[in-house]
């Protein structure tokens, strides 16, 4: 629960920052910050993304057994994503143009990862590590990370459209996928966390050096390389460290150990307070604001590109002072924007109670109940895709309640665990244990 209250804290905290900020910062000089934040932000995820890719756990002799799990965890992805897509184009917009719906389709993807990181920390220590729920969910989780990854390669090319610089972008990241099931925790090499942060830092000057390496041959539409898929990669090609056990206690995995859980969690922290932080100032949105620039003008020119040369400038504009979400550039209110919120929030997690129609063979009512709502908890990888869609310019209204949808449920992700705690923990489902014991 402390991880959840500090992630929650942390991610307000950068948003606060990222609309005070600029009233004191002179524009260049807050550039030049959004740069830095944009770069530490991609740091820190790249880490995260590569220990979410070392827990992927996968047995290739059982491959047709995890066939109906990711049918299941993709599922559970993608109604939630196109629930919430609806809702940016037809409630919260009343638009339905052809950007705005490449807009919401990349946006609203941040609502279809389970963070895998807090959920399996969680349940743990809820003393839940042995029940179905768990062993089910930790496959689901880890699939329904993996279908945002993939898909967040068609999504971009939606964005940009059919340009030959996507070709460039799509080779590498087919041959990370092959890389990473060919050599599935194969590749020895150390898994500790100043590694780990190493190479980190490795995929995200690579991909700034092609990004600005590009520009010099089209300035109009460079390569922009995200650290989602190859840092994930990098995750599952590590073979696991085990230390061995000594007396009296047992053999555990090296990323386990205290010191390994405590950066863990530190990096998890700093990387949603750049989230926050990563926010464009929310201009035009709860009455009259400042004109400020958004933070990524380069990648916002790219986006806008798309356009003839001579409207270039002019969209660009409109990017730099916020895409407005609602028609003709009108303005939501506070408790409008709160109302969004909660909506965006309830049909989120609407999308994830499919697991619940699953399984029926497997489990009790209560636990398939139990484990949908286990799958709510969101967290770094849909922080990932706002700091993907935010780099592509997408702001204004659609952006903030992306945002503060992501803070509010990590803020309930305590009572959803609560609710799982008490679901496994009733009548019916220990007895359901009992038999499923005695089958085995």
């Amino acid at each position: 629960m402390k991880k959840i209250m500090l992630f929650s804290l942390f991610l307000l905290m950068g948003l606060v920052l990222s609309q005070v900020l600029p009233l004191f910062i002179h524009s260049a000089q807050y550039e030049r910050l959004a740069h830095v934040t944009k770069l530490l932000t991609t740091v820190a995820l790249g880490f995260i993304m590569i220990r979410v890719g070392y827990e992927f756990e996968l047995d290739k002799s059982r491959l047709g057994l995890y066939g109906w799990d990711y049918v299941v965890a993709a599922t559970a992805a993608t109604i939630p994503w196109i629930l919430v897509a609806l809702y940016f184009v037809f409630v919260l917009s009343g638009d339905n143009g052809t950007t705005l719906w490449k807009e919401a389709l990349l946006t609203s993807r941040f609502a279809s990862p389970t963070s895998a990181g807090v959920l399996f920390s969680m349940l743990a220590a809820a003393g839940l590590a042995g029940t179905w729920m768990y062993r089910k969910i930790k496959i689901l989780a880890i699939f329904d990370d993996l279908d945002t990854v993939i898909l967040m390669i068609p999504l971009e090319m939606l964005i940009l459209g059919l340009k030959w610089q996507l070709l460039v972008v799509l080779v590498p990241m087919i041959i990370f996928l092959l890389a990473a099931w060919h050599f599935l925790h194969n590749l020895k090499i150390p898994v500790t966390w100043p590694w780990v942060l190493g190479y980190s830092v490795i995929i995200t000057i690579a991909a700034e050096g092609i990004y600005h390496t590009s520009k010099l041959i089209d300035e109009v539409v460079p390569i922009h390389i995200e650290v989602l898929l190859p840092a994930f990669a990098i995750g599952c090609m590590m073979a696991h460290r085990i230390i061995p056990s000594k007396s009296g206690q047992k053999a555990i995995n090296i990323i386990e150990k205290p010191s390994e859980l405590l950066v863990t969690v530190i990096i998890s922290t700093i990387f949603m307070a750049l989230v926050g932080l990563s926010m464009p100032p929310l201009a035009n949105i709860a009455g009259p604001a400042p004109m400020i620039e958004q933070m990524d003008r380069e990648v916002a020119s790219a986006y806008t590109t798309l356009t003839p040369e001579h409207k270039v400038k002019k969209e660009v504009t409109k990017i730099r002072g916020g895409l407005s979400s609602e028609p003709g550039g009108s303005t939501a209110s506070w408790p409008v924007i709160a109302l969004h919120v909660i909506l965006v929030t309830i049909l989120s997690n609407i999308g994830k109670l499919f697991p619940f129609f699953c399984y029926k063979e497997m489990a009790h009512w209560k636990e398939r109940l139990a484990l949908a709502i286990g799958m709510f908890p969101r967290g770094e990888v849909g922080a990932g895709v706002l700091i993907i869609s935010i780099s592509y310019g997408i702001g204004g209204t659609m952006m903030t309640v992306a945002m503060l949808s992501l803070a509010l449920n990590l803020m309930l992700t305590g009572v959803f665990l609560i609710a799982v705690k008490k679901l496994l923990h009733s009548e019916g489902v220990l007895e359901a244990q009992k038999n499923r014991l005695k089958a085995e």
